[in-house]
């Protein structure tokens, strides 16, 4: 077999617990994004787009929708013989075996499917971060510096460098720090956790890190340890768009600024594709009464009422008299008529039923989840059922099949949830 000479490996196995309930049941590359992809789509079409045709996709976390979409590559012309993507879930040998347990852990316990291809370099990358990057550009500046490893960092506001991974550097270049998420950040260069390493660098330092560390962890133990051996780490500065959608607030902005007039992040670029899987869907009806403006439609979307700044995903059917204003609504989602939604996001597979009131009232934070459901977003997850004429407040959260009878006067206050067992956070 020819030799890769350099192989992609995406974590995609992670939670994403702080969008709440859209990640209950689904792993947060999975997250449906923009009425058409899936976050993971954008690292994947990265790669393809880059000329890297071998991808390891490292999933752990509720990886059924994930698994579904990926399938074998097809795509991202990922459905190769000899490459190709491919799912490495954790497994148990003869020898040991376990859960992922930190992000070096997950790439130590899949060492032999990187080693059957013999790359000369790997790239690390998670799946949940939006953006379009030129991997050869950032493997020719590896390259170009001698590096023992490179890492891709993005200018952040100063008074936000500690919720980051923060790089210290020489000359804006040779790093001679990593702080992970400091108090008092020395450096507005943030780590976006997109790291190539010279692939013998990367396995001795696995090796060597899972001796003491069972969590082993790429900011935490990797980096540290390598730069005390003094290895030669380079950052890359990335001056494009990246957006980190790892809070509920990040994630209705970043949908929302597709639809701006003249929007910062471009889905439409001929020569950088975003490629995903399609479903087979009939085309857009709009009704005689209808009324759209400034959204992004998916396929197969039929809608009688108002839409009014919103994403709507494919097969979403809008009843007569209904208005939505501000919001995301995924896939297969029924929305009866004479509903009001506003500033919500509805997960795939929803029926709200006639009459239905949502993300109206005070702006109270969520008792239970307050770090999760402050902004004044409502989030109803996948498959859920909202009877006829129920009214919910802002900063809610709902999941499960419910009846009349399990809200209080028909009314769900703002700041609270109701989540049918198994929907917890």
């Amino acid at each position: 077999m020819r030799k890769k000479e350099m192989v992609a490996m995406l974590l995609a196995g992670g939670q994403g617990s702080r969008l709440g309930i859209l990640t209950s049941y689904v792993a947060k590359p999975a997250v449906a994004f923009g009425g058409k992809y899936r976050i993971i789509d954008f690292a994947l079409s990265n790669c393809i787009n880059s000329g890297i045709d071998t991808v390891g996709i490292l999933t752990q976390y509720q990886p059924l929708q994930l698994n579904r979409h990926i399938g074998i590559g097809i795509p991202w012309d990922l459905d190769r013989n000899y490459g190709g993507a491919t799912l490495l879930p954790p497994y148990i040998s003869s020898e040991s075996g376990d859960w992922y347990t930190g992000t070096a852990n997950a790439i130590y316990q899949n060492m032999s499917f990187i080693d059957y291809y013999n790359p000369e370099y790997v790239i690390i990358l998670g799946g949940d971060h939006i953006y379009k990057m030129d991997y050869e550009m950032m493997l020719n500046y590896h390259k170009q510096n001698n590096a023992d490893v490179t890492i891709s960092v993005y200018k952040v506001p100063l008074e936000e460098a500690h919720e980051f991974g923060i790089l210290n550097t020489e000359d804006g270049r040779k790093i001679i720090e990593f702080e992970e998420k400091p108090a008092n950040p020395k450096s507005d260069l943030a780590s976006m956790g997109i790291y190539i390493f010279n692939w013998s660098t990367l396995k001795s330092a696995l090796k060597i890190m899972e001796e003491t560390h069972e969590n082993s962890d790429f900011g935490k133990h990797i980096l540290p340890y390598l730069l005390e051996k003094g290895a030669n780490l380079i950052a890359y500065e990335f001056d494009g768009f990246w957006k980190d959608v790892g809070t509920l607030e990040a994630y209705w902005q970043a949908n929302m600024e597709l639809i701006d007039l003249v929007p910062e992040f471009n889905l439409y670029e001929p020569y950088w594709k975003i490629y995903t899987k399609n479903e087979i869907q009939p085309p857009q009806f709009l009704g005689p009464d209808s009324n759209v403006e400034t959204c992004i439609l998916g396929d197969g979307v039929e809608i009688e009422g108002q839409v009014y700044n919103s994403v709507i995903g494919s097969n979403v059917m809008i009843g007569k008299n209904t208005i939505i204003r501000d919001s995301i609504i995924m896939s297969s989602t029924i929305i009866k008529d004479n509903a009001v939604i506003e500033r919500s996001i509805i997960s795939e597979g929803c029926i709200i039923d006639e009459n239905v009131v949502m993300g109206v009232g005070d702006n109270t934070i969520n008792v239970e989840f307050p770090k999760i459901y402050w902004s004044g977003l409502t989030v109803i997850g996948e498959r859920t059922y909202i009877p006829e004429g129920i009214k919910i407040g802002k900063n809610c959260s709902l999941y499960g099949n419910f009846t009349k009878e399990e809200f209080t006067d028909g009314i769900l206050e703002s700041g609270t949830n109701l989540l049918a067992k198994g929907g917890e956070l």
